[in-house]
Parts: C-alpha cells; structure tokens; sequence
C-alpha cells in the first residue's frame, strides 16, 4: 500500500512464448504486450563535480536470464560521447557516484568477486572503476551486503549502511536457514524480509585499507547517509525511543567521521523529519552550516501530510520552513551559491523541477508542461540534468538551460515507429460537488461518436496519484481498442493536505464516489460505452477496486492486484500493523472503522463483476491473503473469478516474463468480458 507503491499456487503459467499473442491486428506501430520488454528505464543521474559528465543507470530486461539487468552509462553534458561503461549480464549495477577529481566512479554492484564465486555468497557491495571505464574492484566485504553507500568528499572514506551479519565471524553457515525468530512489533518489510534483532547501521569504511568501523550501534537503524563538504561530519536518519517499531517519528542525527565519535540530534520535530519512504538524503549547504531537508506532519497523519522543504542551522538547531505551500516536496539540492534550493515539486498530474529563494520564499519552476519530473542533479559550478517524462515518453536525460531542455539521452527511441495515444485531461466534479480531474486516453483510430470499452485505471498509496508519465499498460489497452480513464479522487496528492485526508480512515467511501463520478462524466461525453466497463489496480487501487465493485454493479470485467477486502486479515500478516493503529485503531478497539475498511469482504454477496485476482508470493507489503480471500469468496459465490501468484515476487513485479504475463492476462480477462468474440481494436 505504499504510495507513490515485487505460478504458480492455483494456475499453470504458461510458457513465455505462449504468453504473449499475436495483438488483434498485423500492426507493428502499434505498441504491444512483447514492446513492454523492449523498454529501458533510465535512472540516478549523477554529475560530475565540473558538470562536464553525467553518470547514470540504464535498467533493461535481460531475456535470457529473465531478470531485470542494470548497467552504468556515461554522457558528456553538451550531449556527446554517450557511452556504456559496464557490460555485466550477470549483475547489475547502481547508485554511481563521482570522486571528486573526476576520475574515478563508485557504485553498488551485485557482481561476484570472480568467475568461481558461488552464485549465494554474490551480495551487494560497493565497487570502484576509472570514470572513463575499465576493471572494477571491490571496496567491501560485508556479509549481509551493502544498502547504501556515499563516497567522501577527498574519495577516501565511505560512509555506508550495512545490516548486522547473520552470523558471527568465521562461523560456518548451516545447510538449512536457522529459525527466524523475532520480538519486534514490526517483525516483516517487503524489501529486507523478516525482521529480528539485527539491524541496518552506519559505518565508515576506509578505501586504501578495507577497514570498517560501526559508527552507530544499537538496537535501531539508520539510513541515508549524507557527507558534509569539509568531510568531518556525516548526518543520517534513524527513529529512537523506546520502540522505534511503533512510531514514524525519524530525525536527523550528526556524528563526527572518526571511530568513537558521539551521535548528535539534530531534528526536534514531533513527527517524521526526512521519511526514507521518499529516497532524500540530507542535503548540506555548499558552507556546510545548514541542511535542507523533508519533514511530514505528525504521525497521525501518516502520509496525507504533504511533505514540506525545511532548512535546518546545524549549529544551533533551528529549523524553517523557506517556502510553506500546501504541496510536496522532495529531493532538494542547494545552489552553489548557498542562497536557493532546487526541488522536486508536485503539482495535479504533473511534477516540476523547481528553484526556492530562501529569502522570499518564491518557488519557481524550472520545468513545465504536462511532464513529470523524478529525480535531478547539480554540478557545483550550477549545471542541472533532470530526469523526467510525459504520457508520450519514459523517463529520459535532459540538461536544463535558461529557456529549453536538451536531450542527453535516446534509450528508447524506438518508439518514435510506434503509434501512441496521448492522455487528455477531464475536469468535473463529484457528487458532492468536489471539484476532480482525470486522466483519458483514447483508443488509437478513434472516431468521434463511437461509444468505446473502458478500462478505469486506480492509482495506489492511497496517497499517490496519476501524472503525466509514460505508462505501459494504458498503450497497450489503447492499442487494443480500449480507452483508458485514470481518476484522481480524494486521497490523491498533489491538491493539498484537505484533498489527501479527505478518506482518513474513510477507504472507499468519498474516493469511490469519485472514480463513479468520473465514470459517469466519461460517458456523458459519449466516449465510454456504458455497457462495457472495466475497472483495475495494483496495491490500493485494488483495495479500491473491490470496495468499488463491492458497491457498483456496473462494471462487467476487474483486476485486483496485490490488494484485499478484508483488512482484519492483513493485521499482523503485513508490515502495516502500525499505520493501520495511527489510522483505524486496533481491530478489537475500533470494529466500526475495521468493518468499514473491510466491507467487500464483509459483503462479498453484493459482487457480481467478473474478478481476476493476482499477488506476488513474497509480498509483506499487501501479502497473497488479500487476493486468496476474496477470489474464495466469489469462488464461493460462483462469481467468475481466477487467482494469479506470482512465484518469488515482492509487491513490485519485476521478473519480464512476469510481467508481460500480467500484461497479456489483464488485456485477455477484459477482452473475455468486455468485447464481442473476435472483435477488432
């Protein structure tokens, strides 16, 4: 249920090959479930310190061993001599970063040490090569791996976040795992798994030596790691007290860079400062006497608080907020010059690199248009690369100039030969009067006052909601002769703190009578054919769906994936215990708001839509209870109904075959329901 949110139990998947038909019609413009493959995602731009260079990573489907494979790429910023820096499809590769003098580039990788290496003991460490490519070494040698890293400011040390070992050192691993034994209140995490008394610290690693020191012992974790620019402190966050299992409240701690040093507190804000939910490390002042970070609202508000830029003095402790907008912010970075702070800021459907004058507080943005930024750098002599996309393109590199973005990268140019269908916006109100919009995308060949099927699309989080970003599997309904309508009810961010907390403890009920409305309104434009509506969603958009299909009749075909009707059955089973504590109350406390939460499978009897239910096996996130109970129940009820699992999967799909499966069974339960047999796009 994350926001802005990794067969076979009962199904036989079927062979690769066999899972991804022929489309309806001999048309290679059209984008297609096998193109979903072909797509590269491009991600962690990094600069040099001149800004002369960018690195980054370039993340593709590597067929053959069916699994996502990451690589390092390097352009120059004027957009020449783009180049491939490794080449290892048995690995992948991330988080690159520069040293100082250019010459060299560290980064996470999960290669092996060599050829003979067992494929078990290959874990996650950081690794050093020149900048212009060449032979890689290994920096560490942490049993249990390395999450994260930052190089120093003189490329001598690393200050990096490594889990406790398993095992004592030189013990022998046993042949089967140990018991898993735990006494946490949060005893699961989609991404680390079980959770016991071993947790993530900070440590200072020295290069030339190999030398690890644990900075931050105890019975807590750190994360983010963040070097100040004279290399003699490191900020971090981490959540204490008593119990940090049971609150949200993260600060940011300082610690000197030596062995021995004393933990300082900084942050005093009762409430999340810097969430590692939002991938944002602290970011200090080019003079090293402040730090810009993210702080949320308190723990009540879990994540319908819009997170705010803040600006801390180190010295004295004294934070502000430079510029209040009822928005969020994420990912801030200072200009050289120590006076603004550039920003990722959303906005409805779009997000912005912006630029915020700490002293009138004005936010600028540096990007616009219906696009969506995701990530950016900067260079200390002030040059910019963003990361960002629209509904027509994934996410690519461009350099930000005075009055343009310039392209630095073609990863998927391919689809300039596809055909793709571009996302208009829809504004309306709700039942209530609550002003909306959406998100239509048309079928390709369109011909006006031809009524069409309709798949509605609903956004996870609950607080998330849909941009203008590429989105895969809307090209391929479009291309199948489906529009798509992608609504953004209450709950969704980028409207402000009232819009988001508007279904606080209330799933199902306002947002539904939202996603309706903009159902409605798509037929009264004579686009959605009335009788041939589909609806679907991953995470809580599929809690969503079935608390929508739960109410509605109207809708003849749904997915729900990695989603549940019962929410007593996912206390305790997923990593929510606590949010749902903060927002519901206890299940035995507040039966009213639980029964509310759970009302599809409570009254599963009122279901009638056609249901395909799907999980991921290792999912802690939403686990595969969500999807079995209610595929029981219309099972049950004799509502037709089938249940994908998606073997070794987290709550992010990431296996190719997988998802091109996903894909092909989405488009075929709608096709089975929403169209005549043999029927054309």
């Amino acid at each position: 249920m994350n926001r802005l949110g990794r067969l076979l139990v009962l199904l036989v998947l079927p062979p690769l090959l066999a899972a991804v038909h022929a489309p309806a019609r001999a048309d290679d413009t059209r984008f297609t479930v096998a193109d979903i493959s072909r797509l590269a995602d491009v991600g962690e731009p990094a600069l040099s310190r001149d800004g002369t260079f960018v690195a980054y990573t370039v993340t593709i489907a590597n067929l053959e061993r069916d699994q996502p494979q990451s690589d390092l790429w390097r352009v120059r910023y004027d957009g020449s001599g783009r180049t491939q820096l490794t080449h290892t499809p048995d690995s992948s590769e991330s988080q690159p970063q520069w040293s100082a003098d250019g010459k060299w580039i560290a980064f996470l990788s999960d290669r092996k040490r060599d050829a003979a290496q067992d494929d078990d003991e290959a874990t996650t460490q950081v690794w050093l090569m020149p900048a212009d490519g060449g032979e890689a070494r290994r920096l560490t040698d942490f049993p249990s791996g390395v999450e994260d890293f930052v190089l120093s400011p003189d490329g001598r040390r690393l200050a990096l976040i490594a889990f406790d070992p398993e095992f004592p050192p030189g013990a022998k691993k046993p042949k089967n795992p140990p018991p898993i034994v735990t006494d946490r209140f949060q005893f699961k995490d989609d991404a680390s798994g079980w959770l016991d008394r071993r947790h993530k610290h900070l440590y200072l690693s020295d290069i030339a030596s190999g030398k690890a020191t644990l900075l931050t012992p105890g019975a807590h974790d750190e994360q983010l790691p963040a070097w100040s620019p004279d290399g003699k402190w490191i900020a971090y966050v981490t959540k204490r007290g008593a119990d940090p299992d049971r609150h949200l409240n993260y600060d940011i701690y300082v610690i000197a860079a030596q062995a021995g040093a004393q933990e300082r507190q900084l942050t005093t804000f009762p409430g999340s400062d810097l969430d590692p939910y939002w991938e944002t490390r602290p970011a200090w002042s080019p003079d090293g006497t402040r730090i810009a970070y993210l702080q949320s609202g308190e723990d009540k508000w879990i994540y319908y608080a819009p997170w705010q830029l803040a600006v801390i003095d180190v010295a004295s402790g004294k934070a502000t907020l430079p510029a209040p907008i009822d928005r969020c912010f994420t990912k801030p970075r200072w200009s050289a010059d120590g006076r603004s702070i550039y920003a990722l800021v959303e906005q409805a459907e779009v997000t912005h690199l912006s630029r915020i004058d700490l002293r009138s507080g004005k936010v600028a943005a540096l990007t616009g248009g219906d696009r969506f930024d995701v990530d950016f750098d900067v260079a200390a002599n002030g040059r910019i690369v963003v990361l960002g996309g629209d509904d027509l393109h994934p996410y690519a590199l461009a350099a930000v100039e005075r009055d343009r973005l310039r392209a630095l990268d073609d990863h998927n140019g391919w689809l300039r030969d596809k055909r793709l269908a571009p996302a208009e916006a829809l504004h309306f109100r709700s039942a209530d009067g609550t002003a909306l919009d959406a998100l239509l995308v048309k079928p390709l060949d369109y011909v006006p006052g031809r009524r069409y099927p309709t798949i509605v699309r609903v956004h996870g989080g609950p607080v998330y909601q849909f941009s203008r970003e590429f989105m895969p599997d809307w090209q391929v309904y479009a291309a199948n002769g489906y529009a798509v309508l992608a609504v953004n009810p209450r709950g969704s961010s980028g409207r402000g703190f009232d819009f988001a907390r508007a279904i606080y403890a209330d799933w199902g009920n306002k947002d539904a009578q939202d996603v309706l409305a903009g159902v409605d309104h798509a037929v009264q434009l004579g686009i959605a054919d009335p009788a041939r509506l589909g609806i679907g969603g991953w995470s809580y958009g599929a809690i969503l769906t079935d608390q929508i299909i739960a109410r509605d009749a109207r809708f003849k075909a749904a997915i729900s994936g990695a989603g549940t009707g019962n929410m007593y059955g996912m206390y305790g089973d997923d990593e929510y215990a606590r949010e749902y504590e903060l927002e519901l109350g206890t299940p035995w406390g507040n039966r009213e708001a639980w029964d509310r939460a759970s009302y599809p499978f409570l009254h599963a009897d009122r279901i009638a839509t056609p249901t395909l239910f799907q999980c991921g096996e290792r999912d802690f996130n939403v686990p595969c209870i969500g999807a079995e109970q209610m595929y029981q129940a219309l099972r049950s009820l004799k509502v037709p109904t089938e249940l994908v699992v998606y073997p070794g999967q987290h709550h992010g799909i990431t296996v190719p075959s997988y998802l091109r499966d996903r894909m092909q069974r989405n488009l075929d339960w709608y096709d089975r329901f929403l169209k005549a047999a043999g029927a054309d796009p």
